[in-house]
């Protein structure tokens, strides 16, 4: 892919509720193809909006967002084939083995069935998980969960990966081993990684480029390394706190309940 390509391009986004309480304000970013984007801000500051307007949950209230091409205004479909999704609370069927699982999800992607079998098995080895293939999903620990999990949501091939906080409550063993797979999917395959975490040390270590919203609005969008260095810190993590302050945020209008609502809205389509 062209190194100038955008996977993502969101220009002057806008979400208003209410006709009076600015969600998202203003905001615009690029996603550069093939790269891995960190998408971070405290609780209530826009980030679950964004990520809703992002995956097609929520339509704009102004500005333009473009998805490998396609806007999600428009055609929603397309763009929903043209990503996969990761969700932060677990969305697998736990009475089902982990091929069923991946086959279940094949048939709803409209992945070719003569195509099926192939790729369950690329990517079932490519996550370690080939030789569980026939085990019920109830009996995986959480690390295998998301490895199932982020191995389904590639089974259609899609441009761009969106994880939202893969590693919440997994230990940092687990967490460094989920990111050795997502790694390995970015320099092996191409693929564009577009993630949440509220661990700014993963950001740190593997995004090639952050963007930090606050209030709505974006208040710094840059390397790792430069929005360290303009905010005189000695790391992301304290980036972060000088740039959003130390107050402990409510969180956001919806958010409590997103990830499932997400969840169910896949299930419907």
């Amino acid at each position: 892919m062209p190194e100038n390509k955008s996977s993502i391009s969101v220009k002057n986004l806008s979400k208003t509720y209410d006709h009076t309480f600015k969600a998202v304000d203003d905001i615009s970013f690029e996603v550069p193809a093939g790269s891995i984007f960190a998408f971070l801000g405290p609780n209530g500051a826009g980030k679950t909006t964004t990520i809703k307007m992002l995956t097609t949950l929520v339509h704009p209230t102004s500005g333009s967002i473009t998805i490998d091409g396609m806007d999600p205004t428009r055609d929603p479909h397309g763009v929903r084939q043209s990503f996969g999704i990761v969700f932060q609370d677990p969305s697998l069927d736990d009475e089902l083995t982990a091929y069923e699982n991946m086959f279940f999800h094949a048939g709803l992607y409209g992945v070719p069935r003569g195509e099926t079998a192939a790729k369950i098995k690329d990517l079932l080895e490519f996550v370690e998980l080939w030789d569980r293939k026939d085990n019920l999903v109830k009996t995986f620990s959480g690390g295998m969960k998301r490895r199932l999990e982020i191995a389904r949501g590639l089974l259609h091939t899609p441009a761009v990966l969106f994880l939202d906080e893969p590693t919440t409550g997994l230990d940092p063993q687990t967490r460094n081993y989920i990111w050795t797979y997502i790694k390995k999917l970015n320099e092996e395959r191409g693929l564009t990684v577009f993630f949440t975490t509220h661990y700014m040390e993963e950001a740190e270590r593997s995004a090639k480029h952050v963007a930090i919203i606050d209030h709505g609005k974006i208040i710094a969008s840059d390397t790792p390394a430069n929005i360290i260095k303009s905010a005189s810190a000695a790391n992301l993590e304290d980036a972060f706190i000088k740039l959003t302050g130390r107050k402990i945020r409510e969180e956001e209008a919806g958010s409590v309940d997103h990830l499932r609502t997400m969840a169910r809205a896949w299930g419907r389509r």
